[in-house]
């Protein structure tokens, strides 16, 4: 089984699709309700709908990668704005976190080895 994807709700399509394609993700279907992205490494992908009704959701989706620091520090320059930079958690995950113009939050992360096999991973 393969995890194909997770549709986030928002309130604004253009200012979510504009969101997502600053973090680096490839535009693959673009309708008024409903846009897919293609993650720029490995077989995922992630979509938006649009909600006409208030909604609040309690999901964190975390994309990961390695050189977490530069990435960071590129969509910093592009005028994101993190509530958290990069940091060593007491988990073994070095996490920024961020909001989408719908304020669904995003964890943008490297674990590496630990993503997998922490040292507490069941066996």
């Amino acid at each position: 089984m393969n995890l194909n994807q997770v549709t986030l709700p928002v309130t604004n399509m253009k200012k979510a699709v504009d969101f997502y394609q600053l973090l680096g993700f490839t535009l693959i279907v673009d309708t008024p309700h409903y846009a897919r992205f293609e993650c720029p490494e490995g077989d995922s992908s992630f979509s938006l709908s649009l909600e006409t009704e208030a909604f609040k959701n309690g999901a964190t989706i975390y994309f990961e990668h390695e050189d977490l620091d530069a990435w960071v520090a590129a969509l910093k320059s592009k005028g994101l704005t993190f509530t958290q930079m990069p940091t060593m958690e007491r988990y073994l995950w070095k996490e920024a976190v961020l909001f989408d113009p719908s304020g669904n939050q995003i964890k943008l992360y490297w674990a590496g080895e630990n993503r997998l096999n922490p040292p507490w991973r069941v066996n």
